[in-house]
């Protein structure tokens, strides 16, 4: 049994099709990780869902930012942006059932056998494995209850930016929300520059990679996660993965074995 992890899918199905059947993927003996955005932007998000969920009891997968606007999307909170892909799923017979799924995904993913955490976007330096951890679990939480709506109305915006312990209500959901699922710049204590998408070396002063700060507390964990596909797959740091290789936007889509940390790669 092997288990390979893959970056962001974004409704790119054909890819994703070629690159199991180059690692020979056997649905029921390997395990497949997906570091989250398994739809929008790409030509077949539709199909992408109706091929994952038959298989959902052999996936990991973690919520990315267009998974959490599907859900609010759907549940009529959020209208469609202009380059969303989403209109097949929303009128597909199944969708209410693909959209419950996800909302009961989770932001992080850990497996100590393995030794891999995986989420989204990272992990911000300040916290420890098992604080990132109980973070994830009350936005999960709220996604997986009656306050799913409430949290849905509120959850866009970039405000609040820096993380304090005391921050409670949308507020402090939404920060979390957001570390996990579109964090690429910050600085030491968390603050997030959620503007600048461009590559490792373009940060503002003051500002790096969440996971360039030499102190940052997951810095001895395994971490895989997608998002930040200016990176190309390349980071210049321990025990972090990056698997978003940009295949919507005609790059590769990655996958790397667990067990041994090979890297296989289709062009899209």
């Amino acid at each position: 049994m092997s288990t390979y992890a893959i970056g962001d899918i974004q409704g790119c199905l054909e890819p994703l099709k070629r690159l199991l059947d180059q690692v020979n993927f056997d649905p029921a003996e390997d395990r497949l990780w997906i570091a989250g955005d398994l739809i929008n932007r790409g030509p077949s998000s539709q199909a992408t869902l109706s091929f994952l969920y038959p298989m959902r009891d052999r996936l990991s997968v973690v919520l990315g930012n267009h998974d959490l606007h599907l859900i609010a999307v759907a549940r009529g909170h959020r209208p469609p942006n202009r380059k969303d892909t989403l209109e097949e799923i929303l009128g597909h017979e199944e969708h209410p059932e693909w959209i419950e799924w996800l909302r009961h995904r989770p932001l992080l993913h850990h497996d100590p056998e393995l030794d891999y955490v995986m989420t989204h976007a990272g992990i911000p330096p300040q916290w420890s494995l098992e604080r990132a951890k109980a973070h994830a679990r009350e936005v999960e939480a709220v996604l997986q209850s009656t306050q799913l709506d409430d949290f849905l109305s509120q959850m866009y915006g970039n405000e609040p930016s820096r993380w304090k312990p005391k921050l409670y209500g949308v507020e402090r959901l939404r920060l979390i929300t957001n570390y996990f699922t579109r964090m690429r710049f910050c600085t030491a204590d968390g603050e997030l520059d959620l503007d600048n998408k461009g590559g490792a070396e373009s940060h503002a002063p003051g500002f790096e990679p969440w996971f360039a700060h030499p102190e940052r507390k997951c810095r001895d964990q395994k971490i895989i996660f997608g998002h930040w596909a200016a990176l190309e797959g390349k980071v210049d740091a321990p025990n972090v993965f990056a698997l978003d290789t940009g295949c919507v936007w005609g790059g590769t889509l990655t996958a790397l074995r667990l067990e041994d940390q090979r890297r296989f790669e289709c062009e899209c």
